[in-house]
């Protein structure tokens, strides 16, 4: 009888609790939506509440007008503390949905400089997410395992999403009605022309992907050293590039020689703030006087640079250990120090929204064909499909975007 009478204060009292915790995290949520009004400059959300009502935010001006159904306040608590990070774990946990996700993050990239820290993690957040990071920053030590997280996932799994030449960075569209494989061509020939090399000349290539570069280079005659820290990248591109390239499993910072110029394409995301300045010198001190580096680049804007490296977004804790775009001004100054002028800076994010669209359209056909491999369950697949629509949405905001670039080395 006692037993009883103490069961049920228990029950009581975890109803109690869990009716508080409800009206915490209302509370929080509602506070969190008027800050999203607040900072909303362009395009509305037509959100669904998780007591059934609607509220529309914004709509001061036109932009994209996502649809968000809040079917938890967990998911804006989740957001206030966690940021970007916090946002896909809300969605992870069914917190929250949206029929087509890519605008909302257009949205919030396009109003980045309004929202201002709306969607960045709480202090106490950040702080153990920062520790994490920094434990995974790119020291020589960390760097293979960090590649090896995210490359060495398998052939097979990117095999079937990406074009037939296993080209994982962003196509270029130079014109309307491209396929693909048009564009990914049309970038190397863009890269390999801005070597300023001719037939017989060498090429190091920093990350050298699974050797479509190298591929192109060497049948225009170049000869190419391709390096990586990612085994499976590595074997296919020996394989695919037999003759006049060499493919090695070595960090940049320990690369010697010297070569008519340096290719590089979307690695130095993976290099990291502190390790910017090793980077830039490793380039001037293998070229040649005259040399050129062609290099591809994601940038953030310079204007939300310091809040965004000094949080830890989705995409660093889920995806890519690590890893930083890059300030434009801060690394073309490191470049400058280090005897590399900035010459041809070509812009084209639209082309990388577009790249991105293409491949989470393979991506989707790929898993319902049960052409993924069978390792990779749903919720894995559910996280990549999210960084696929999270990066578009980036891009198509404006707040990142890609480059082009040639450093060419200075002195006679």
């Amino acid at each position: 009888m006692h037993g009883t009478r103490h069961d049920n204060r228990g029950r009581k009292a975890a109803r109690r609790g869990g009716a508080t915790a409800g009206r915490i995290f209302a509370a929080v949520g509602r506070r969190v939506l008027d800050r999203v009004d607040r900072g909303l400059a362009e395009g509305a959300i037509d959100a669904t509440l998780p007591d059934g009502t609607h509220r529309r935010l914004g709509g001061r001006a036109p932009g994209p007008e996502p649809i968000v159904h809040v079917r938890s306040w967990r998911a804006l608590w989740r957001l206030a503390t966690g940021g970007s990070a916090g946002w896909y774990e809300a969605w992870a946990a069914g917190d929250w949905a949206s029929p087509d996700p890519v605008p909302l993050f257009d949205l919030f990239m396009r109003n980045r400089a309004s929202l201002g820290t709306t969607a960045r993690a709480a202090a106490w957040s950040r702080g153990l997410r920062r520790l994490r990071h920094w434990l995974r920053r790119n020291a020589p030590e960390q760097a293979r395992r960090n590649i090896a997280y995210h490359y060495d996932l398998g052939n097979d799994f990117y095999a079937p999403w990406l074009d037939a030449s296993m080209t994982y960075s962003s196509a270029l569209f130079p014109r309307d009605g491209m396929t693909l494989e048009d564009g990914q061509a049309a970038k190397l020939a863009e890269i390999l022309e801005r070597t300023g090399t001719r037939d017989g000349e060498t090429i190091l290539e920093i990350g050298c992907g699974w050797g479509s570069f190298a591929e192109a280079a060497v049948a225009g005659g170049r000869q190419v050293h391709g390096i990586t820290l990612s085994t499976e990248q590595r074997d296919y591109a020996a394989a695919r590039v037999p003759d006049g390239a060499r493919f090695t499993l070595t960090d940049y910072r320990a690369v010697t020689g010297t070569y008519d110029a340096v290719a590089s394409i979307e690695m130095v995301e993976a290099v990291g703030r502190e390790y910017w300045r090793d980077y830039l010198r490793l380039i001037a001190r293998v070229l040649k006087p005259g040399g050129r580096a062609a290099l591809q680049l994601i940038t953030i804007d310079d204007a939300i640079f310091e809040s965004y490296a000094g949080n830890v977004d989705f995409i660093q804790q889920y995806v890519f250990p690590g890893g930083l775009l890059i300030c434009e001004s801060e690394f073309r100054a490191i470049a400058a120090e280090e005897g590399l002028a900035w010459h041809d800076a070509r812009a084209f994010g639209i082309d990388y929204a577009e790249t991105l669209r293409l491949w989470r359209e393979r991506f989707d056909a790929a898993y319902a064909d049960g052409r993924l491999p069978a390792e990779f369950g749903p919720d894995f697949v559910d996280l990549w499909r999210y960084y696929l629509m999270y990066c578009e949405g980036g891009f198509r905001g404006g707040g990142i975007d890609v480059l082009q670039v040639t450093l060419v080395k200075e002195g006679a």
